[in-house]
């Protein structure tokens, strides 16, 4: 019988870090819809960033996974993730260190999964890593402030549109699963959260496309008050590359759809941009 997380996070020193962006949840019930919007995971090998005390780590243990690897980059978080390693042999795996630093690939053999309460401060650079080598994934199961869940799902044209949503719906499907309040963490952060499942599309674009959509979409909404013709110009002939797209110049970036995104970025590729 494992101890209550109460207890673990008193014996372990875990009170949470404003430095690592931590927020516990606790919740088993929680914990336990989180695990079961990743399903199927039999026999899947499931990466989780951030464990902490474990909340999230048991309900994917009590599932069908054929092995978790957690990554905790807080040292005080190893002996009791440690523990619960030893109650569950063979099925837990501990990495001590930055997410932003792994290989995914090298650390889990197909199929595989990510599910993961994300640190706050390093959501967002962790999910563009996962995006460019989201063909080794079947699915990626994330929660995030719920401002930034926005932005991911957000459609063309309305306040939350930006990079980050082009950039996510380019590759994968997206949707808002599950939003949680502020009280079902400890501490309690100032904002809601939510949980964003992403599923990647079957065909995975080759990686100097993404690259060309990355460089399109940073120069788009970067400057994203002004006209395309404008905030473009650093792509060199912005105008010609408009023009072959068949798109206005005088349109702003969050009124352009993830498709004429994609063919801005293939027209920069073809002349080696």
């Amino acid at each position: 019988m494992l101890p209550p997380l109460s207890e673990v996070i008193a014996r372990h020193g875990l009170a949470a870090r404003k430095s690592l962006g931590q927020h516990f949840l606790l919740d088993a019930t929680l914990c336990a819809r989180i695990a079961a919007l990743a399903a199927p995971l039999d026999g899947r090998r499931v990466l989780e960033v951030g464990p902490g005390p474990g909340g999230l780590t048991r309900a994917l243990l009590d599932g069908p996974a054929a092995e978790v690897v957690a990554v905790e980059l807080d040292r005080r978080a190893i002996a009791a993730l440690e523990e619960l390693s030893a109650a569950h042999p063979g099925r837990l795996r501990i990495i001590e260190g930055d997410a932003l630093r792994i290989d995914a690939e090298s650390l889990l053999s197909a199929p595989r999964k990510i599910v993961a309460n994300l640190p706050y401060n390093v959501g967002t650079p962790l999910l563009i890593g996962w995006l460019r080598q989201a063909h080794l994934f079947e699915s990626l199961t994330l929660m995030f402030q719920q401002e930034v869940a926005e932005r991911i799902v957000a459609a063309p044209d309305t306040e939350h549109y930006g990079r980050l949503a082009v950039l996510s719906q380019f590759r994968c499907q997206c949707r808002m699963a599950l939003r949680l309040p502020p009280g079902a963490f400890a501490p309690p952060p100032k904002v809601w959260s939510a949980i964003v499942h992403l599923v990647p599309h079957a065909e995975a674009p080759e990686p100097a496309l993404l690259a060309a959509l990355e460089k399109v979409t940073a120069a788009a909404f970067g400057q994203r008050r002004k006209m395309l013709r404008s905030s473009l110009k650093s792509l060199g002939e912005a105008e010609a590359l408009l023009r072959q797209a068949g798109l206005d110049g005088t349109r702003r970036a969050e009124t352009l759809s993830v498709a004429e995104f994609e063919t801005l970025a293939r027209l920069l590729l073809a002349r080696g941009g």
